[in-house]
């Protein structure tokens, strides 16, 4: 039996816990948790809706009841096709983050795994993230390739 399970709307809070967990590990991040409140209810909303192109992977933490020691978060999204992607599905990697004191366990890349198969039955003609320092090893264990592709962000 896999540790992977599908995370579920009561799994909420942990998720952002964790989110947290990786946000605060990002150097110049806003480490604020005010917006967590807020968002609640919609990241219940996304966990509720299990045919939607969002899916959260997790392992529960071991020997507290109730919280989690890892995720991954994926979305599928839809871009016009191209080469080696004629129907346009991509699957975009984010949020995976593990409980510091259950690292080096293997539930990132457990998670990763279940994730990427998701990402294949939906029909991902490619799966994108954005890799840490630290994280890169694993994302080229499993196959993930630098590209060129400039990234540039608009908020609002």
């Amino acid at each position: 039996m896999s540790l992977v399970r599908r995370a579920v709307p009561e799994d909420a809070e942990e998720l952002l816990r964790l989110r947290q967990v990786l946000i605060d590990s990002m150097a110049g991040a806003d480490t604020s948790t005010d917006w967590q409140t807020e968002s609640l209810p919609t990241i219940r909303g996304k966990l509720a809706d299990t045919d939607g192109g969002f899916a959260a992977f997790v392992v529960d933490h071991p020997t507290k009841p109730g919280a989690l020691a890892a995720l991954v978060v994926g979305t599928i999204e839809y871009r016009i096709g191209r080469a080696r992607n004629p129907h346009g599905t991509i699957g975009y990697v984010f949020s995976v983050a593990t409980a510091p004191d259950q690292r080096r366990q293997g539930y990132a890349r457990a998670c990763m795994e279940v994730l990427l198969d998701w990402f294949r039955e939906k029909g991902a003609g490619q799966v994108d993230l954005t890799a840490s320092e630290d994280a890169r090893a694993l994302y080229a264990s499993l196959g993930f390739q630098r590209t060129p592709d400039p990234l540039m962000r608009l908020r609002f």
